[in-house]
């Protein structure tokens, strides 16, 4: 028998549509409203919550957009707010209702109840009769207290998983501001002791522009390949396999990186992404799409790839961007940017403490993510256990 069976053994569930027990509206309020000081949360068609300098209500309820993101994003608010023209607020009119326990109940059941309800393979838009009409389950409908008691502890054992959930993400954030801090200190190179070279200089390396391949060349097996597209959306600091591959016929005429060749993307719609860098340590040649070139040298390849990451190589890479809506730095003038090169030792040292922070902060195998990861699921197994409720007297 499962917590949840015993939690209602011998109780009735009733069904009631949302409308019959709360109100459903959207606020007034316009984006442009959005105040970056403002005093009071301000509800908008997103994740990311605005703030605002006055407020239209002050009340417990449930957040969810009237168009993009339907079925993925819940907001749960309990005092003064503002709200979007097309956000909808859910607030419960009866003292039966634990609003949280249903905020839960929403986030899991809400986007199938309104996917059954779509014509069409995606839901773009909802208005207020699809929220009224949402079936909510209530425990024990003749015995208010008892009611309450059955959804708090089931709120308890989720919002226990939820601040668990929080405090590790919090606590990766203050891991990557301590990683991002010891990276620019480690690069910190006295100019006296170390010299401080241009990534062209002939004594360390040079810039190899890649070739014409595309994603229409893509095979399912064959030569690796990377296209620089995937260099900010899929590879990390380093790789030693690859997400593509090219036919061999193709390869022979592709300009191809080696071991140890770092592979920058040079062309991306925002500063940040360009210039994004990945070392090559495969032991095969691979394939580098046009739109990208790769950087041989004689340094070690993670030490030159942490570099790239750096607010040293970022600051001398921002005045070589060119273009508008598509951002452009060429490999001629990232010759230009100077990087410190101390000895192979100390690469080897400042590469050792920086994997360890990399892994820490970004692996999903290991380290902090892995355990994001891990409680998002247990979280997810047991509110799902939590809120399935038994349908035999359910209407739809």
């Amino acid at each position: 028998m499962s917590y949840l069976e015993k939690l209602l053994e011998g109780v009735e569930v009733e069904w009631k549509i949302l409308g019959e027990v709360a109100k459903v509206g959207t606020g007034s309020s316009n984006g442009n409203e959005a105040d970056q000081n403002g005093e009071y949360p301000f509800f908008v068609r997103s994740q990311k919550i605005k703030t605002k300098d006055t407020f239209e209500y002050d009340e417990e309820a449930i957040i969810i957009p009237g168009e993009g993101g339907i079925g993925d994003i819940y907001h749960y608010i309990n005092g003064k707010y503002a709200l979007h023209q097309r956000v909808y607020r859910i607030h419960f009119n009866i003292d039966f209702v634990d609003t949280r326990f249903i905020y839960y109940y929403m986030c899991t059941n809400f986007k199938r109840f309104i996917m059954t309800k779509a014509v069409s393979a995606t839901v773009t838009s909802i208005r207020k009769p699809m929220i009224e009409n949402f079936p909510i389950p209530i425990p024990s409908p003749d015995n208010p207290k008892k009611s309450l008691e059955i959804q708090q502890k089931i709120v308890g054992i989720l919002d226990s998983f939820t601040e668990l959930t929080a405090e590790l993400t919090a606590e990766l954030t203050t891991r990557k501001m301590q990683y991002s801090y010891y990276r620019e200190k480690l690069y910190s190179l006295d100019k006296i002791k170390v010299q401080h070279l241009p990534l062209g200089d002939e004594n360390i390396g040079k810039f190899i522009r890649g070739g014409g391949l595309q994603k229409k060349d893509f095979t399912e097996t064959g030569v690796g390949c990377i296209h620089y597209g995937q260099i900010y959306t899929y590879y990390g600091t380093y790789a030693n396999k690859t997400k593509s591959f090219v036919s061999e016929e193709f390869a022979k005429k592709a300009r191809m990186a080696k071991y140890g060749d770092l592979v920058i993307a040079t062309t991306s719609e925002t500063d940040e992404d360009v210039c994004k860098a990945v070392a090559w340590l495969g032991d095969k040649e691979i394939a580098v799409s046009s739109d990208a070139c790769f950087y041989r040298h004689n340094l070690n390849p993670k030490y030159v790839s942490y570099f790239f990451q750096t607010e040293q190589f970022q600051k001398q890479k921002r005045p070589f961007i060119t273009g508008t809506k598509v951002r452009r730095v060429n490999a001629d003038d990232l010759a230009k940017i100077k990087i410190p090169v101390p000895s192979k030792e100390e690469q080897e040292r400042i590469v050792t403490i920086l994997d360890n922070f990399d892994t820490l902060t970004n692996s999903i195998s290991e380290g902090l993510p892995k355990e994001i990861e891990l409680r998002k699921k247990q979280y997810e197994y047991y509110r799902d256990l939590l809120l399935t409720f038994p349908q035999d007297n359910l209407e739809l």
